[in-house]
């Protein structure tokens, strides 16, 4: 009577069924969305069980996505942001309860009391230094610093879920407490113990070989907002002072092979990778939206953390059910997170109750 009580799982296809259709599914929904371009990988129980590339990497020069394209994760970067820090925490060189002012100097008095942990989860209530022109002031990164370290706080720490690129770009520098810069300690204690040998940092300003081109169906600036969708080219800006909020270009392989290692403790023990994967609570006791680094899609059942970034690129974990998908796109809009859930049903359904 008791084992008839507990939630079962749903009968899943074997690999090779589920692959074949998360295939279908994938071409399908290109099809529907307009994706040129996609990676897709699928890791259970700690092994990539599918890794696949589709349609283009650049449309008008008719060039393949392979397996080998490099895509950006735009603002999926932060979870390694948040996987960088809980190294450093697990070796003893960062408190993430600690403020500020523990590791940085010259900061506004009223940031230095904000805790470490508060800027992973975007509850600092720091002032953005982006908005919807860019750069704040539009200015260089240094005139943007000295912009928005000139702001008041919008909030008190703690006090509400704010996102910003503000928190990523003082985690940057705090990651200095590694004895390195922010990119060569991701480089040696994420990248290379990984063998992520397709993975570096630009934006598509930046000459990097292999890299997807970027599109958008949006009508752009000098158009009326009725205008017909068609393809047109997306360009974004990533200085390198916000990196580690959505610098990384990478392939789904890669990425997979970066959860595989973190499932199975490479990159952290079991107790740090817990911890950051629950969500940081508000000033009222509230759970915010956000762990270290990572959305929390939904805390209990079926726990379910996530990256996203650009609404083109996005990989979910779902730890209790021992899966993790991966999906890159060229495609602004794209927002692989939707349609994510479904490839991860095929190999490893939800626990449904009796």
């Amino acid at each position: 009577m008791l084992l008839a009580a507990l939630p079962v799982a749903a009968a899943s296809p074997g690999p090779d069924a589920a692959n074949e259709q998360a295939r279908r599914l994938i071409r399908q929904t290109m099809q529907d969305a307009r994706i040129p371009g996609l990676q897709v990988a699928v890791v259970k129980d700690g092994q990539v069980v599918l890794s696949e590339a589709f349609g283009l990497a650049n449309v008008e020069n008719g060039v393949a996505a392979t397996r080998s394209t490099r895509f950006p994760l735009n603002s999926a970067t932060k979870a390694f942001t948040g996987v960088a820090a809980a190294q450093l925490a697990q070796q003893g060189k960062l408190d993430l309860d600690a403020p500020l002012a523990r590791y940085l100097d010259a900061l506004p008095p009223a940031w230095q009391r904000v805790r470490v942990r508060q800027l992973l989860a975007h509850t600092s209530g720091l002032p953005d230094i982006l908005d919807e022109r860019g750069l704040l002031g539009g200015g260089t990164e240094a005139q943007a610093w000295q912009a928005v370290t000139a702001r008041p706080m919008d909030a008190a720490p703690g006090q509400r879920f704010a996102y910003n690129q503000t928190n990523y770009l003082l985690l940057a520098r705090i990651a200095r407490q590694s004895g390195m810069p922010y990119e060569r300690f991701l480089a040696s204690s994420q990248f290379g113990k990984v063998g992520m040998d397709r993975t570096t940092f630009g934006d598509s300003y930046d000459l990097v070989p292999d890299a997807a081109t970027m599109y958008s169906l949006a009508p752009r600036a000098t158009e009326a907002a009725d205008t017909p969708p068609r393809l047109s080219h997306w360009f974004y800006d990533m200085p390198p002072s916000l990196w580690a909020g959505g610098g990384i270009l990478t392939t789904a392989d890669d990425t997979a092979r970066w959860l595989a290692a973190l499932a199975d403790g490479r990159l952290l023990g079991a107790p740090a990778r817990t911890r950051m994967w629950t969500a940081e609570p508000l000033a009222d006791g509230r759970a915010g939206p956000w762990a270290a680094g990572w959305p929390v899609l939904q805390a209990a059942p079926d726990r379910q953390v996530a990256g996203i970034g650009g609404t083109r690129s996005a990989f979910i974990v779902y730890p209790d059910r021992g899966v993790a998908v991966v999906v890159l796109t060229n495609l602004v809009g794209a927002n692989p997170q939707r349609f994510i859930p479904r490839i991860a049903d095929l190999h490893a359904p939800a626990a449904t109750a009796p």
